[in-house]
């Protein structure tokens, strides 16, 4: 895989040119230290590319294929991802706030310690995934799949859960928000701690001895 550790003008986000002529020689290529703000990556063929320490906020990457892509230490705040490919891609260590991952192709799609407060992921499957230190803080997580997956450290204040699943989940690793009846429903089936289980039955009136 060709390494490139800095963009062709340094200092100036680079643009899809850029990005084009890096791939032609080599195909799968690792992105590092390079400034892609606001950058039209829409439809590319990223298969295999790595970024790293990359600042991507609000690029375009509609209907790009990541598949097996992998993302470490980057700036993706709301980037833009409708109908892209990202099949077996990973996320590590990146800031996700606000991005739109609306009708992508993400079996196998996976993060680990991850900033996705109020990003749009609905519909995708976490389906036995191990979840580390992901913030989804009033992230829209509408008829995600959360069945038999793991979550350590997570957040999950404020999310909209309408239609998730978590049987089978364990959730004793993650901050579940102020439960309360209405809202542990969405949770059946799902494991949580005895700390969780109490503060839902305090929300009741009821003290656990």
């Amino acid at each position: 895989m060709t390494e490139l550790r800095i963009a062709p003008a340094p200092g100036s986000p680079a643009g899809r040119e850029a990005i084009a002529a890096a791939l032609e020689p080599s195909g799968p290529t690792r992105f590092v230290g390079w400034d892609l703000s606001n950058a039209d990556l829409s439809a590319l063929d990223l298969q295999g590319c790595e970024f790293v320490k990359c600042r991507a906020g609000r690029a375009n990457l509609r209907s790009a294929d990541l598949t097996e892509a992998y993302f470490a230490g980057c700036d993706l705040n709301n980037t833009q991802w409708r109908g892209a490919r990202l099949s077996a891609a990973r996320f590590q260590d990146c800031k996700l706030t606000g991005a739109q991952f609306r009708e992508v192709m993400s079996l196998g799609l996976n993060f680990t310690r991850c900033l996705l407060a109020d990003a749009f992921l609905q519909g995708i499957s976490f389906r036995r995934c191990e979840l580390e230190a992901i913030d989804f803080a009033g992230a829209d997580l509408a008829n995600c799949d959360f069945r038999e997956a793991v979550l350590s450290a997570c957040n999950l204040r404020e999310t909209n859960l309408t239609g998730a699943r978590f049987e089978d989940a364990d959730l004793r690793g993650a901050d579940l928000g102020a439960l309360r009846i209405a809202d542990a429903t969405r949770f059946k089936g799902a494991a949580i701690s005895k700390q969780q289980a109490a503060n839902l039955l305090s929300s009741l009136g009821l003290k656990v001895v």
